[in-house]
């Protein structure tokens, strides 16, 4: 029997097997009616990657209401948004085609892969849940474009997301933004330095996670979207996923919370202190130093965040209070660092 094994794994490798059984689990996904309308029959789940989104929306489509669509703005995955880089800025009213056609298409439910429907486990909807993490650098652009469609950005703290992001060894050239010119000019212009000089993996992914949330914040204001803190989630679930209900306009029942105390399907850490009363907000201070720490609050003073995130595992602020009363236009930005 042994034998017989090692035959099959030297003929076919683990790695193929998952890979096939993935192609496979794609191709069945896709095997849905989407009767849902235009953007109104959306909710759009935002924010940086290994920032929890994947969990949120979980939680949001707990009782499988939802056609789940995933990532489609990866441009590696989805054709029709080969246009789109990696972590794309538009600014808002651009009317180009290459990205009007598609993000119209997506948010309208006319997408569909193997990749976007992975996830998906509804077989006939009316509704769609999209969770994308490459969309902050457009989300007011997306915003009007799509009117009516609620969009959630998710928050969670810096150091947890780049510890995360490092663990996975994702990449971090910063040349993505800094090549980007109008990113530049509007936002960026007066750290362009202090940003290219950034060679540690921990501070690259610092920076980024500040400045794919940074330009969302300045664009918004006050009641536009949903702010949600994932630590929040873990603190206080009860009251955090009520609020998050609310928003969307959804009944809330008491099975959301056992989805609640489970961790995502992409979680890296167990599921310790996810159950309601035992959050563990904190467990990035155990692999990340000191000056890792220090080094991350002085980035976030260069895009003034340090006002939401700091030293403690916690946010500073509740989530009503991150949003200005108005939106901070590019004209409006500082014109120096910190």
């Amino acid at each position: 029997m042994r034998a017989n094994n090692a035959s099959f794994r030297s003929r076919f490798p683990r790695e193929a097997v998952h890979g096939a059984v993935r192609a496979m689990r794609g191709l069945a996904a896709q095997a849905h009616l989407d009767l849902g309308g235009d953007q109104r029959d959306t909710v759009f789940l935002a924010g940086s990657g290994r920032g929890g989104t994947t969990w949120i929306a979980e939680i949001i489509n707990h009782d499988n209401a939802y056609r789940f669509i995933f990532e489609p703005f990866n441009a590696l995955h989805v054709p029709m948004c080969r246009a789109f880089s990696n972590r794309q800025y538009i600014r808002p009213g651009d009317a180009r085609a290459q990205f009007v056609g598609p993000a119209q298409a997506i948010v309208s439910g006319k997408v569909r892969s193997g990749w976007t429907d992975f996830y998906n486990r509804r077989l006939i909807s009316k509704q769609r849940l999209i969770k994308d993490i490459r969309a902050g650098l457009f989300l007011r652009w997306l915003f009007e474009l799509s009117p009516g469609m609620p969009i959630v950005l998710m928050l969670r703290h810096p150091c947890a997301v780049a510890a995360s992001r490092v663990r996975y060894r994702w990449g971090y050239d910063m040349r993505e933004f800094l090549g980007q010119d109008e990113l530049v000019a509007d936002y960026l212009s007066p750290l362009r330095d202090r940003l290219a000089a950034i060679s540690d993996p921990f501070e690259a992914h610092v920076a980024r996670w500040c400045i794919e949330n940074a330009v969302p914040l300045r664009q918004f204001c006050a009641g536009e979207i949903h702010i949600a803190f994932y630590e929040a989630f873990r603190s206080d679930p009860r009251s955090e996923v009520s609020r998050l209900f609310e928003f969307l306009h959804r009944p809330l029942s008491d099975a959301v919370f056992a989805h609640v105390a489970r961790p995502s399907s992409m979680a890296w850490e167990s599921a310790a202190g996810i159950k309601q009363g035992g959050s563990r907000t904190d467990g990035w201070k155990s692999i990340v130093s000191d000056a890792q720490a220090n080094r991350a609050l002085e980035i976030l003073k260069w895009f003034d965040l340090d006002r939401i995130y700091g030293l403690d595992p916690v946010p500073l602020v509740s989530a009503e209070f991150v949003l200005p009363k108005r939106a901070i236009r590019p004209k409006d930005s500082p014109a120096t660092p910190h």
